[in-house]
């Protein structure tokens, strides 16, 4: 394929078109290159780039050639390299001492990760144990919603336990969801602290020779348990019950009961559900009030609940400081989805499956070129991706900057006023 116009990509040939020809194209044409690296300098003076330059990218090239250690001043030298080098797929990795393309040239030992953003890997091939719906990297409408629920409960846990204001929340692409947590505070994080934050979301634990893997202790749940139990227990008994047909069969009722602490108990509601012809929601009804009517409460019930659809986070994506994880506005290549910011307020809203892809967005700006809207002509150059179905997504990012900028300006007055005051110029 030549030239360079979105044009010259001629609509019957798009779903055939080499996606190395596509992905050119977007790189020139609908990638935010700007507004990416305005993300990635948050705040900082834009004649220092040592904030941007001292980012490590990673690429993913066709036929899965892997390359490291990338780094780039600003958004002219990544477009460029992004047009000349076509990845697949582009990883974000944490900020160094140095430039990362200058790692060869320094002693061992003294090339170091310095911060990054506290981020979160969702991956929908974690449930498939509790999951009857889809199976490895298929997903549907039944059970996208684990992925809903976990946007949930750990963007109010983020926010209201640890007051982390900047979270980015991304589509894969495929099958899951990151968060990126922008703040200050969260990009410092030691590794330790890290860890201490990812061990306090993780509620599922044990390996799969382990059948019960929640247990609550104490007579009261935590409060950020309690907050998470509303959610858990509405998608649970209202939706999940049902959606994943999950007390039909003798396998699931056997692995269900093995999560009720006293045999007695077990076998009492073992022996319900083999009387009558019952719906699955009239089962778990029968087990909570068996369950609820021997311990006194509530505990054993919420645990179940909890470790059929609670958030199953990669810590080890959360922990380490080196980690990379998939760049926003990627282009997945096995779906040709966009890799699009979620507003967290609409998760509901959020279907992965009509989610734009790569020839869905030049069929849009070709028909845009091709009308005479007067909506379009005032879009500046470089912002083609406002004729798409890309705009709401690149608005949820624009926030997002937008609320970076701002308590960055706010915090470098405050520390211009303490010089003054001190007289510390």
């Amino acid at each position: 394929m030549s030239g360079n116009t979105t044009a010259e990509i001629s609509q019957e040939n798009y779903e055939h078109a080499d996606l190395a020809d596509l992905l050119k194209q977007y790189y020139k044409r609908l990638f935010p290159t700007k507004l990416f690296c305005k993300w990635l300098q948050y705040g900082e003076d834009n004649a220092s780039k040592k904030y941007l330059g001292n980012r490590e990218f990673s690429f993913t090239l066709k036929d899965d050639i892997y390359i490291r250690y990338l780094s780039f001043n600003d958004h002219t030298e990544l477009e460029k390299e992004l047009v000349k080098k076509v990845p697949f797929k582009i990883d974000i990795g944490a900020v160094y001492n140095y430039k990362p393309k200058d790692h060869k040239t320094l002693q061992t030992g003294v090339f170091k990760p310095m911060e990054k953003e506290l981020v979160f890997d969702i991956d929908m091939t974690d449930y498939d144990e509790v999951r009857k719906c889809c199976s490895g990297a298929a997903i549907c409408g039944k059970c996208w919603p684990f992925m809903t629920l976990a946007l949930k409960i750990l963007d109010a846990a983020l926010e209201e336990d640890f007051g982390f204001n900047h979270r980015l929340w991304v589509y894969s692409g495929r099958r899951g969801i990151h968060c990126w947590v922008g703040d200050e505070s969260a990009r410092k994080l030691s590794q330790p602290a890290r860890s201490a934050i990812a061990e306090y979301l993780t509620v599922i634990k044990g390996g799969e020779s382990q059948s019960k893997k929640v247990t609550f202790k104490g007579n009261a749940l935590h409060p950020s348990i309690s907050r998470a139990k509303k959610l858990v227990a509405d998608y649970f008994e209202n939706h999940y019950i049902e959606d994943q047909d999950m007390l039909t069969s003798a396998e699931d009722q056997k692995t269900m009961l093995k999560l009720i602490n006293d045999d007695a108990c077990r076998e009492k509601v073992e022996t319900l559900w083999n009387t009558g012809n019952l719906s699955n929601k009239d089962k778990w009804k029968r087990l909570r009030q068996v369950v609820e009517y021997k311990f006194n409460g509530e505990m054993n019930v919420d645990e179940i609940m909890f470790q059929y659809v609670y958030p199953r986070l990669d810590v080890n994506v959360s922990k380490g400081l080196n980690h990379l994880l998939k760049s926003p506005f990627c282009i997945h290549p096995k779906t040709g989805r966009v890799c699009i910011p979620i507003d967290p307020k609409k998760a509901d809203e959020f279907d992965p499956l009509s989610v734009p892809t790569i020839s869905q967005l030049f069929a849009e700006l070709d028909a845009s070129i091709d009308s005479s809207n007067d909506a379009n002509d005032s879009i500046k150059k470089g912002e083609d991706y406002l004729k798409t179905t890309l705009a709401p997504s690149i608005k949820i990012f624009q926030t997002m900057i937008k609320g970076l900028e701002k308590e960055y300006l706010q915090r470098h007055r405050e520390d211009i006023k303490v010089k003054e005051e001190t007289g510390a110029w």
